[in-house]
């Protein structure tokens, strides 16, 4: 699978962004943003005892550490951005560029890399709607701007 998903990442970093919102089965995208929902887990309506839940989470966990040590590997170390301050900006009415926005309403935190020549990031992240829903691994790219990077990836 990390081969396919690499793919898929390859072919996200460099995809015109969309004019419009949009979407399909698998992510969506719109003006200075992709989203990719890279792999997704059965929900957990009936895990009464959290199990399905932590074999879930533990076989995400290792599919996105190999994507990680395979993008490192090609463009340095990732920053950890934490979504919570955009989330709790969303909430009190303000505007969050996406797709932090979208992002910061599944998942906790993110892994971040500056695309090298590009005014994009490709970021990774596992999340979660809700409690009952399945997890998802998510591929996303956005503007530099959106993290307040500059052209060349650094803030």
């Amino acid at each position: 699978m990390t081969t396919e998903y690499l793919s898929t990442i390859d072919a996200l970093a460099v995809q015109p962004f969309p004019e419009a919102a949009c979407g399909d089965a698998f992510g969506g995208g719109g003006p200075e943003h992709h989203v990719r929902e890279l792999q997704v887990s059965r929900d957990f309506w009936d895990d009464d005892d959290g199990q399905a839940w932590v074999e879930a989470e533990a076989e995400l966990r290792a599919c996105i550490d190999d994507l990680s040590a395979h993008l490192t590997a090609r463009w340095g170390n990732a920053s950890v951005v934490e979504l919570g301050p955009y989330l709790s900006a969303g909430c009190e009415g303000e505007q969050v560029p996406e797709p932090l926005g979208y992002l910061s309403q599944q998942a906790v935190s993110m892994q971040v890399w500056p695309l090298p020549d590009s005014a994009r990031w490709l970021a990774l992240a596992i999340g979660q709607a809700d409690k009952e829903l399945p997890l998802i691994l998510f591929a996303a790219v956005g503007q530099a701007s959106a993290l307040g990077l500059n052209a060349s990836g650094r803030s």
